[in-house]
């Protein structure tokens, strides 16, 4: 059969991919149809492993990330993220859905350290998740716009019309070439980011100009205090978005606390990206989410029904909860109950266990993962023999709660309350905490999970 030639087929040389690297037939697909290759991209996991992928010329984060949940066989593919890590300077930052890798990939500096990480971020979204995200006192009334405005009402006037008022308030400054850090009242608008030469003076004569919101992206900064000599944790800086990263370029902020860190690098990305930041969010809720879940009554003889009512859900929660533990009670109390079906050693399987990390390495898996209410892991305890430690993140704080072993009619069991609840087993504590709080001041919600690539 006589082969005829394809004249929209290049004659460049295109070397298959090894076994180890991750090629889709949609990109096979796009390398005849198109002149240009697919690039070669490395991104991490959080163990510091690596894998290469082949992605298209215009792929995004969310199309990469796509890749690596079906290559790594996740478990869910909601709440991935890949984010932009400079190491030696203490950068990160979380690339929008919507971003161009290779666009990112072609202003970082060849000689640098900088690299792409895949992880959880379950904080991507959480101003649309929270209406009193930002507080009140962060939100400008000198306008008539920005009176009375609650933070929900900011972002819906925000993405319906594009005009908000500021978000202002104090934040410390590192003083170019210098070690020190002066305290600033900062504005941000639409225009761009503005700070006061006289204290909190809005006067036109008082502003000075910093940043162009267009040009610029904003990171948070890893390990400040010992880098860059910061008064506190919480530091984040903006640098512009087109060079390759030089410390000189850098405008290093520092909040007072995590949520207010949080506000300003969300206002960011709010007043940068505005609708799309939406667009992304409801692309992200397409496949199954907790919205797609509702409560449901099936006690009456006409089959289920939806709860409407979130008083009548939340009571049948509870039920609910109170009837799974007598189930499970009695289920313990059985005298040929086998304690072989379900291995003490159970949790060593599950993405939330994190075997002996420490507390502060536990605390650092949290909050890179967007400490968001709810996210938890286990571990072991570095103090107490044959105990465990549920770490809780819960308003932007996390929590430890130790996990004791005790022993009741010759059966070992798990506690966190002196005895009062009982588990067979930690996957048991976990399922119950699911539905139950408990003790603790909210529901487990997100398992912090490691992923290896």
């Amino acid at each position: 059969m006589a082969v005829r030639h394809d004249p929209r087929i290049t004659c460049t040389r295109f070397t298959p991919p090894p076994s180890h690297v991750l090629l889709e037939s949609d990109i096979w697909r796009n390398y005849v149809d198109n002149p240009i290759s697919p690039e070669l991209v490395k991104v991490f996991g959080e163990d510091n492993q690596s894998r290469s992928v082949w992605v298209c010329v215009r792929a995004t984060a969310r199309d990469v990330c796509h890749m690596l949940v079906q290559t790594a066989h996740c478990s869910d593919q909601e709440n991935w993220a890949l984010l932009e890590v400079h190491p030696t300077i203490g950068l990160e930052r979380c690339l929008e859905d919507h971003e161009v890798v290779l666009d990112v990939q072609a202003t970082w500096s060849l000689k640098g350290d900088t690299r792409l990480v895949f992880r959880k971020n379950y904080a991507k979204y959480e101003f649309f998740r929270k209406p009193l995200f930002f507080p009140e006192t962060m939100i400008s009334d000198s306008a008539d716009v920005g009176k009375g405005m609650t933070s929900s009402q900011l972002i819906q006037n925000l993405l319906r019309s594009g005009t908000c008022p500021e978000i202002q308030g104090f934040l410390h400054v590192k003083e170019p070439n210098r070690k020190t850090w002066k305290k600033v009242y900062f504005f941000l608008r639409r225009s761009g980011l503005y700070c006061s030469t006289k204290g909190s003076s809005k006067e036109p004569r008082h502003l000075q100009y910093v940043a162009e919101l267009e040009d610029l992206n904003v990171y948070t900064v890893v390990n400040s205090r010992k880098l860059y000599g910061a008064p506190a944790d919480f530091t984040f800086c903006i640098k512009p978005s087109k060079n390759p990263v030089r410390v000189q370029d850098l405008k290093i902020l520092c909040a007072e606390n995590e949520q207010t860190r949080t506000c300003w690098t969300s206002a960011f990305r709010l007043f940068k990206h505005g609708k799309q930041l939406q667009c992304n969010y409801q692309l992200s809720k397409s496949s199954k989410s907790e919205a797609s879940l509702v409560a449901m009554d099936f006690s009456g003889k006409a089959g289920g029904r939806v709860i409407q009512s979130p008083m009548e859900a939340q009571n049948a929660e509870r039920e609910e909860g109170r009837a799974w533990r007598r189930r499970e009670a009695l289920r313990c109390s059985l005298p040929n109950l086998n304690s072989g079906a379900r291995p003490s050693s159970i949790h060593k399987t599950q993405p939330w266990f994190h075997g002996g990390v420490s507390r502060k390495e536990a605390q650092r898996l949290i909050e890179k993962q967007g400490l968001v209410d709810g996210m938890f892991l286990i571990r072991d305890s570095q103090q107490h023999a044959q105990c465990f430690v549920l770490s809780l993140c819960y308003q932007l704080k996390t929590k430890h709660y130790l996990v004791i072993p005790c022993e009741d009619g010759g059966r070992k069991y798990f506690t966190m309350d002196d005895g009062l609840t009982l588990f067979i087993d930690l996957l048991q504590l976990v399922e119950f905490h699911q539905i139950n709080r408990g003790i603790l001041p909210v529901c487990l919600k997100h398992p912090c999970v490691c992923v290896a690539l």
